[in-house]
This record gives C-alpha cells, structure tokens and sequence, in this order.
C-alpha cells in the first residue's frame, strides 16, 4: 500500500482535540444567585415531607384540644346536674322530714273507747252472727247466705238495731275498722252505701 493511502486510513474521520473533555468532567459555572436558588430548592425539597407531617401533627393536637374542651364541657354540665340532683334530694328529704313532724303534731291523741262503745261495737257482732245462724238454721239457700255474708248490714240497718242516730254508726265505724273481728266497706250492690261485715263466720269470739 502506498504511503499516501496509510496517510488517508490514518486520518480517517475528524481528529480529536487535544484539550477535548467529556461531559461528566465539563466544569459548570453558576452565578451566586443561581447557586442560593438550588441550594434553597434542595432544602425546601428536603424538608417538605417533615413540614406535612408537622402540620398533620397540629390538626391532630387542635383536633385533640378541642375534643378535650368538649368534654370538659360536659363534665361540668354532669357536675352541675348532679349538685342539682343533689340539693332536690335534698329539699324532698328535709320536706318529708317538715311533713312527718307536722302530721305528728297535727295527729290526734287516741280516742279512749268507753265502755258504751265497746257495748255497741259487740252488738254489731252479735246481730251479724246471729243473722246468719238464723239464716243457716231456716236452711237459707248457700247463695243467699253467700250473699248476706258479702253484703252484711248497712249504716241504717245498724242504727235501727242499736237505736242511734246514722252519725254515731258512722263514729262507730271508724273504732270498728280496727276490729279484728269487722270489716267496714262499701256496699257491693247499693252505691254510696257503706255496710258492717264479719271477717270470719266461725266464732263470734274472734
């Protein structure tokens, strides 16, 4: 091969600088302003995430403060109610309190019974007795003995037998509902009437 064609193969293409420098070794110039930019980018770029997770951290505690004021709300108002509570239970107990000792004062001492009215209150007994053994010995029908033991003898009745006044059986009537032995009430057929029965039908000794 000729040195003229070595020469030209050789120099095949453009021929390299000597003072060529790859990209990664190109030296880049920034002005000051430039390089507080980046350096102010990167930073805030940096701390972003922690800056959302701080104001996240604020909701969360202003979330917390106000749920702790709702509740402390709250609290009062129960505190209140139940001072509230506690003074009316209060006022009941001292009103039960004023109204016992009132109906202790206002209550009247025990009627003494005398003697003529414990006569009556036996007469009442025997007449009711004797009412029914006379009906069970004429063989009264069970229904109308059932009925006469539930329907007894009225005020009237009572103030016939004893010869009194319907007043002094009405008197009568409130010693007789501490008998034992009588029960005062209501007729069971005639309105507005009230009536003496026995309480038992075996022994007029009761």
């Amino acid at each position: 091969m000729s040195d003229v064609a070595i020469a030209r193969i050789n120099t095949f293409g453009p021929s390299p600088k000597a003072d060529f420098e790859s990209p990664s070794e190109q030296l880049i110039v920034l002005t000051y302003a430039q390089l507080q930019n980046f350096i102010k980018g990167a930073i805030e770029q940096a701390i972003q995430p922690l800056q959302d997770e701080i104001a996240q951290l604020r909701e969360e505690i202003d979330q917390d403060r106000q749920e702790i004021a709702a509740l402390r709300l709250k609290m009062a108002s129960l505190e209140k109610d139940r001072d509230t509570l506690s003074e009316n239970q209060l006022i009941q107990l001292r009103l039960i309190h004023e109204l016992k000792e009132k109906v202790n004062q206002e209550s009247p001492a025990p009627t003494k019974i005398t003697k003529k009215t414990e006569d009556h209150i036996q007469s009442i007994v025997n007449a009711l007795h004797a009412k029914e053994k006379k009906l069970i010995d004429c063989q009264a029908p069970p229904g109308y003995l059932k009925r006469y033991r539930s329907e007894g003898m009225t005020f009237s009745d009572i103030a016939g037998l004893l010869g009194v006044t319907v007043d002094r059986v009405r008197q009568l009537s409130r010693i007789a509902a501490t008998d034992q032995r009588l029960v005062v009430s209501w007729h069971p057929r005639k309105k507005n009437t009230k009536i003496f029965r026995l309480s038992r039908w075996d022994t007029p000794g009761l």
